[in-house]
């Protein structure tokens, strides 16, 4: 783990998967990479189509709170949920949305923004728009470096619902490929779509 605290928010709406992005998270940390984590879900009273998000905190030794106060890492795949869960984040947190589901993204926020197109590259790729979650970890382990990429590999095979491991892997190593990608990019505004990554390398 590259830091010693650590806080990181995916939020989407019921039925993209999300929450099972913070267990992913959260399980490959505390099994593999000798961490303390807890994940929080969140869901609203609408639950498909609703609003959902789930919280992750790391910590090296010991979490004192369970609750994000201070965001490093924000991931929406959806304009309701960046509205409302856009909150809590530091000035230099990373942000990632999805641009053709969260078009509508404050123009003088502080952070660095990475728009991807998960939900689009998550049905094509692996034939449906679940996986964009977990594509979302494979791009959270390359571009924080917060996880090996080896180790939400093992997470994925053991939270996986049974008979989509290897879907699921695609989608940790297609976001993983992206993250190399846009940390090439020098701009506050990082725009990535398939069209980015050499699929010959994956």
């Amino acid at each position: 783990m590259k830091q010693s605290h650590y806080e990181a928010r995916f939020a989407g709406v019921g039925g993209q998967g999300v929450i099972l992005a913070g267990k992913i998270l959260a399980y490959g940390m505390v099994n593999f990479e000798e961490c303390q984590a807890i994940q929080t879900p969140t869901y609203t009273a609408q639950v498909r189509g609703g609003a959902t998000k789930v919280d992750v905190v790391l910590d090296k030794k010991h979490i004192e709170y369970p609750r994000t106060e201070n965001i490093d890492f924000f991931l929406s795949l959806h304009q309701k949920s960046f509205d409302i869960y856009f909150k809590d984040l530091k000035d230099d947190a990373i942000v990632v949305v999805d641009p053709n589901l969260t078009p509508n993204i404050p123009k003088d926020i502080p952070q660095q923004v990475f728009l991807v197109d998960l939900v689009e590259i998550a049905k094509k790729e692996m034939g449906k728009a679940l996986y964009a979650a977990v594509l979302a970890v494979g791009f959270f382990a390359g571009i924080t470096k917060m996880i090996k990429e080896k180790n939400v590999q093992k997470s994925v095979i053991d939270n996986s619902p049974k008979g989509t491991e290897v879907e699921n892997l695609k989608a940790v190593k297609i976001g993983y490929a992206l993250a190399k990608e846009a940390l090439k990019r020098k701009e506050d505004l990082v725009r990535l779509t398939l069209k980015d990554i050499d699929k010959n390398k994956l």
